[in-house]
């Protein structure tokens, strides 16, 4: 009866061991809908079961990444599907994350990845201005962001409240190339132009939709929803001359200690791919592939072409608290 019983007890053991040996823990800030059936593929392609842990619109991102930190001691997640990079750029400073150089490493650009393998980017989003076709002619369309402070602009441009998300990081992203004076200025130039502050990119999209303002600051993943629907806008992938367009990448990382750490890598390989890349292109939220040669649509740049913002994401990063505190005193909605 004994050695029956341990005979039971090492066979549920070894079972056990397998069936753990085949999952993989992802926690994704990505929205569901694009995440899931990526994840879904890399089920089906690799027989690995994915256990997932989405974002929740109340958090975001941020609650994410405070469970992380909170579970730094005993991590539950082998790794981290970041929809932006400068959270995943904290969660290396805490200590959470842990260096993993994926085989698709070497084909991404220097800017998007971080030097000592800690994460790597894919798939952007940019950071654009969409307008009302029905409002504005393209000969009217500015050129630059940093129109927006002129009289003739006045009371007629949107964005998001730049206390939170990528409106956010966009500001924290000028701190570090034009300088914290320059900015604040210009943020004081954007209030003083009676700049109109709303609660999200989506509620600025859908304002230039409707036609109640004609222009706005917004993520191209957003303003794509628009134009896939027909909607009378057009995007502008502003700043081709001057400071360039600000690209939000991707971010997958490793987590440190997490449970299945061989299967953690095949997924982030399985995220750096060709074909992970092109799903997220063609998808409804227009992700732009980083490395070259990845099929997307054909109205779709190459990130080359709209002139990238050439910010180091470590100093963005550096000045997220900082771009927080004075938009909270400046452009409150």
């Amino acid at each position: 009866m004994i050695k029956r019983t341990l005979l039971m007890l090492i066979l549920f053991l070894f079972s056990w061991t397998i069936c753990s040996a085949q999952e993989v823990v992802v926690y994704t800030s990505v929205d569901k809908i694009f995440s899931e059936p990526i994840l879904q593929h890399f089920e089906k392609e690799t027989g690995i079961k994915v256990a997932a842990l989405y974002d929740v619109e109340a958090s975001k991102t941020v609650g994410l990444v405070n469970r992380l930190i909170a579970e730094k001691n005993r991590p539950k997640a082998d790794v981290f599907w970041n929809s932006e990079v400068t959270r995943t750029i904290q969660l290396k400073k805490e200590g959470v994350l842990t260096p993993y150089k994926s085989v698709h490493w070497d084909a991404f650009p220097k800017i998007f990845k971080d030097s000592q393998y800690y994460w790597t980017g894919f798939a952007a989003r940019a950071r654009v201005l969409i307008y009302n076709t029905n409002l504005l002619s393209d000969k009217n369309v500015p050129d630059s962001i940093f129109e927006f402070t002129q009289p003739a602009w006045r009371g007629k441009v949107t964005m998001a409240y730049p206390l939170f998300g990528t409106t956010n990081m966009h500001v924290a992203a000028l701190y570090s190339l034009i300088g914290p004076e320059k900015t604040e200025d210009y943020l004081r130039g954007l209030a003083a132009n009676e700049t109109l502050i709303v609660n999200g990119n989506s509620v600025t999209r859908d304002l230039v939709v409707e036609g109640k303002i004609p222009i706005g600051f917004t993520d191209t993943d957003d303003a794509n929803v628009a134009v896939m629907k027909g909607k009378p806008v057009k995007i502008i992938y502003p700043d081709k001359k001057g400071i360039g367009t600000l690209l939000i990448p991707n971010t997958a990382a490793l987590i440190k200690d997490g449970p299945n750490p061989q299967n953690g890598k095949q997924l982030i390989d399985y995220l750096l791919s060709r074909e992970t890349e092109s799903r997220l292109a063609f998808g409804e939220s227009a992700q732009m592939p980083l490395r070259s040669g990845v099929k997307k649509p054909a109205h779709m740049p190459d990130y080359s072409e709209i002139k990238a913002m050439e910010v180091d994401y470590m100093e963005v990063a550096a000045y997220i608290k900082q771009t927080s505190r004075f938009c909270q005193d400046v452009l409150a909605p």
